[in-house]
């Protein structure tokens, strides 16, 4: 199991760029798949980016493809979100998620359903 806790988030202007931290805790860390979501109040919960467990691969959303970049440090035992050219749409809580998978595996999830872990989320709003 692991868990998870993020950080980095706040007031930030349009434009501007923030980057989101998300510690885990746990044994088998490296095993793990994450990703990131968010969601604004009285929306779905969108999909953000997500990471393959060794790093190698990654996937984002459409609406902040270009913009935004995952990355993993295994040793840190993190995941990082840099957001960069944010817009007022972008204003939302982030949740970083987790899911376990076989060593041999390189992919990655877009579908909250796929990650059984989650943290507890940090706010990020962006102001004119």
């Amino acid at each position: 199991q692991v868990q998870l806790v993020e950080s980095g988030g706040g007031l930030v202007q349009a434009g501007g760029s923030l980057r989101l931290s998300c510690a885990a805790s746990g044994r088998a860390f490296v095993n793990y798949a994450l990703g990131w979501f968010r969601q604004a109040p009285g929306k779905d919960r969108e999909f953000v980016a997500a990471i393959s467990r060794g790093g190698d691969s990654t996937h984002y959303g459409d609406s902040v493809k270009g913009r935004f970049t995952v990355s993993r440090d295994n040793a840190k035992l993190s995941i990082y979100l840099q957001m960069n050219s944010l817009k007022l749409e972008d204003t939302a809580r982030y949740y970083c998620a987790g899911r376990m998978v076989d060593p041999f595996s390189d992919g990655y999830y877009e579908s909250d359903r796929d990650y059984p872990y989650w943290g507890q989320g940090t706010q990020v709003t962006v102001s004119s």
